[in-house]
């Protein structure tokens, strides 16, 4: 690149992001990958692979980095690339921790109420 187009982000500890398009679009192909591990009726994975699919397509239909920004709309270049990380990170930990699998055991009486019964 022939030089960022922006100094700063302006916010604490976040930098700018040298080639976000590039980051962005690895990023999302790895938490689809990881989604695509999970039962399909998972309702976790229809959710997620409905967002990133769509957060993907505008990375490959807007090329400028403002343009991104507008149409996906949730912050900044380098907040999505957050966003998407710590997306990742989840989507890792729930292939780990297996919610969709039945329970080892009953759930205790009322676990699901709220406020809670005692």
């Amino acid at each position: 690149m022939a030089g960022l187009l922006k100094k700063s982000t302006n916010l604490a500890r976040v930098p700018v992001a040298p080639n976000p398009h590039h980051t962005l679009g690895v990023l999302y192909s790895k938490i689809l990958r990881a989604v695509d591990k999970m039962p399909k009726d998972y309702p976790y994975r229809i959710n997620t692979e409905k967002i990133v699919k769509e957060r993907a397509a505008h990375v490959k239909n807007n090329l400028k980095v403002p343009d991104l920004e507008k149409a996906i709309n949730c912050g900044q270049a380098e907040e999505l690339i957050l966003q998407a990380e710590n997306e990742l990170h989840l989507a890792r930990k729930f292939l780990g921790w297996k919610p969709w699998e039945p329970l080892i055991q009953e759930a205790p009486a009322n676990q699901w109420t709220w406020p809670p019964h005692k």
